[in-house]
């Protein structure tokens, strides 16, 4: 019989291509880096990191850069164990200058 160590799971809200001062950058590559970088800051308040997601949920406005956002996405996942996603087009982003936004969930195993 094996015994499998407890698992908490880290939700974490919607993130966007915002810098720290609010401004948001420019072009899909910028803003992608931009929004990965504050879900890493969500995730590593959570007590996750990027090896324990499992799951992302991606929201663009327009899927014609969908290599450079798998591109900036892949400097940050588990590219040997990549999460399950999901892509939804949408018309738009809280703000019309926002391009994406990425939400995920990681599953913590306590050690």
């Amino acid at each position: 019989m094996s015994i499998t160590p407890p698992t908490r799971l880290v939700w974490t809200s919607g993130q966007i291509g915002t810098d720290a001062d609010g401004s948001v950058p420019q072009g899909w590559e910028a803003q992608t880096r931009a929004v990965f970088r504050n879900l890493g800051a969500a995730l590593e308040r959570g007590g996750a990191s990027w090896d324990d997601v499992v799951k992302l949920t991606i929201y663009v406005v327009d899927t014609a850069e969908l290599p450079v956002v798998r591109a900036v996405r892949d400097e940050f996942v588990n590219v040997k164990r990549p999460p399950t996603s999901s892509l939804i087009r949408v018309a738009g982003l809280v703000r019309p200058d926002l391009l994406i936004e990425v939400e995920a969930v990681a599953a913590v195993t306590d050690r």
